[in-house]
C-alpha cells in the first residue's frame, strides 16, 4: 500500500516528525555490512563517545555514563546498563578521568572503533539503497539539508 505524499506545507511538516522516528530502522536493512539489532542499540551508546573523541577542542570533552544519559534523555540508571553492555560486549572501556581522577570516563577500544567502522559503512551502504533510484542532485542535497538539520539540533542541545 503507498501513501499519499502530503499536500499542503501543514501536512508536510507535520509528517516530518514521524519520518524522522523511522530513519533509525534503515540501518536494519539487508545491505551490505549487515549490523545485529542487539549491536545497533550498542552504536546509540559508541557514537556518543567517539563523535566526542572526534573533536578537536583544546581540552577534550571527556564522556562519563552521566553524559551518555544527558545525551540520550535517559535515567541514568538505564544510561549505565546501556554501558554496562557495551563494555561487557567487549566495544567500551571506562578509565580514569585525566581532568578529574575522581571521575571514571569511557572509550572505545578497538573492537569499539571497529564496529563503528563497520557500522557507518552499513549506514551509507542503506543510504544509496534507499536512494538508488534518485538523481544524484537530489541525493546529494538530502544528505546536505540532513546535515544541516543535525547541526541545527546540535546547537539546542544544552551544554555538556
Amino acid at each position: 500500500m503507498t501513501k499519499r505524499a502530503p499536500e499542503s506545507a501543514d501536512d508536510l511538516l507535520n509528517a516530518a516528525g514521524p519520518a524522522l522516528g523511522k530513519l533509525r530502522r534503515s540501518s536494519l536493512l539487508d545491505v551490505e555490512n549487515p549490523i545485529s539489532a542487539k549491536d545497533l542499540s550498542r552504536t546509540l551508546v559508541l557514537n556518543i563517545v567517539l563523535e566526542a573523541e572526534q573533536e578537536e577542542p583544546e581540552e577534550p570533552r571527556e564522556i562519563t555514563v552521566g553524559g551518555i544519559a544527558a545525551h540520550l534523555g535517559t535515567d541514568p540508571s538505564v544510561a549505565s546498563r546501556m554501558v554496562s553492555d557495551c563494555i561487557a560486549a567487549g566495544y567500551l572501556v571506562r578509565a580514569a578521568s585525566q581532568q578529574d581522577g575522581r571521575r571514571t570516563v569511557l572509550h572505545l577500544n578497538e573492537a569499539g572503533r571497529d564496529l563503528m567502522t563497520r557500522f557507518r559503512r552499513h549506514q551509507r551502504s542503506a543510504f544509496e539503497a534507499i536512494t538508488a533510484d534518485w538523481p544524484t542532485s537530489e541525493r546529494l542535497e538530502f544528505a546536505r539539508l540532513l546535515l544541516k538539520y543535525v547541526t541545527s539540533q546540535d546547537a539546542l542541545r544544552p551544554t555538556r
